[in-house]
């Protein structure tokens, strides 16, 4: 068996975007089959990302709300049973608190709304202590419907473990952070830019860390980045949608498989995964694997590169597929127990049986 948690969404902050799940929950995966069972659900509101701790020991979580409804960033103990007990937690001073990892004790936090990134640092008993450091990001885009402001969509940390970048939709860039003495602070020179209007949204890493592939929301481009005298660059844009898509781009999550040799990237108005082989600095579609269901928000790949699993937040279809030697998904279980899934965070290690 294979213990993890997805979040969901459990609420609708505003008409038409939310959901109605119970919060976080504890699911099981038979490992031969792929079936999932829910197994324990701890409520929280929103909890539409979570990280975990390197030591597998706590879990942690944004409450993505509107900043007049008080957001919280919020700590939990793993119990043996894979349980949630609440510690603590803190306000969160931002709007849409969207994205979160753990990082060298600390918690980083992405807020959509405001456009600022926030670092918590932890107590050795796991809890939260009050924000240390926080940046507003500044500028806009050429959407003037999406990108009027910053909006930090994404803390992701390089495969170094020093540099840290934030991926910011409105200003069409990924800006870089590190830690100094346990500060969280800036790193300019290594800010990168990807093409205009894009919206970057999530991004990814190479196992060796000199790539990077950038989701990007409002195209359903990926922006393939590399490593040039310690900073990235965008070299190339790939598309992930068909060329005859009609429908306005609303691209939502990226992964690359452990092997290295697959990426992966949803598109919620095509409700699809679009698969590329990595082939040196580029990428080769393969296939598009069609989701059947409504809004795929996210999906993950469990730790040893064996399944697939896919979140419908507005469906409700929590699907699990087997990753085949090609790279092409292959459906082997669906269910809707588990309501407006919208993230899948496993723990640091490869479980099986």
């Amino acid at each position: 068996m294979l213990t993890f948690f997805i979040g969901s969404y459990t609420e609708y902050p505003i008409p038409g975007f939310g959901g109605i799940g119970h919060g976080i929950y504890t699911v099981q995966m038979n490992t031969e089959t792929g079936k999932l069972t829910t197994v324990h659900t701890e409520k929280a509101r929103n909890p539409s990302y979570m990280a975990i701790s390197d030591d597998n020991r706590f879990l942690y979580c944004n409450t993505e709300i509107d900043e007049v409804e008080n957001p919280k960033v919020r700590a939990y103990r793993i119990n043996p049973d894979f349980s949630l007990e609440f510690l603590n937690e803190q306000a969160i001073s931002g709007g849409y608190p969207c994205h979160i990892a753990f990082h060298e004790n600390n918690v980083l936090v992405a807020c959509y709304a405001t456009g600022n990134v926030i670092q918590y640092p932890l107590d050795a008993s796991g809890k939260l202590l009050v924000k240390a450091k926080q940046y507003h990001h500044k500028g806009s885009s050429i959407n003037k419907g999406r990108q009027e402001a910053p909006h930090a969509h994404q803390v992701v940390i390089h495969p170094n473990k020093k540099d840290i970048y934030v991926c910011d939709l409105g200003i069409d860039m990924v800006k870089a952070y590190h830690l100094k003495e346990g500060e969280l602070l800036p790193n300019a020179g290594k800010d990168c830019l990807v093409s205009k209007g894009g919206g970057p949204r999530h991004m990814v890493f190479s196992n060796d860390g000199i790539m990077a592939y950038v989701l990007n929301e409002l195209t359903g481009a990926i922006s393939v980045l590399l490593d040039k005298n310690g900073a990235f660059e965008e070299i190339k844009s790939y598309a992930s949608l068909p060329n005859d898509f009609k429908k306005v781009p609303s691209a939502s999550a990226i992964r690359l498989h452990p092997n290295g040799k697959y990426f992966y990237a949803a598109n919620r108005t095509l409700e699809a995964i679009t698969i590329f082989a990595i082939v040196g600095n580029t990428l080769q579609q393969i296939d598009y694997q069609y989701t059947k269901g409504k809004e795929v928000r996210e999906f993950n790949i469990t730790p040893e590169g064996r399944w697939l699993i896919a979140c419908h937040q507005n469906s409700h279809d929590t699907v699990v597929y087997k990753i085949q030697e090609d790279g092409t998904l292959m459906e082997t279980y669906r269910t809707k127990e588990i309501l407006s899934p919208v993230c899948i965070v496993f723990q640091n290690q490869a479980h099986e049986e």
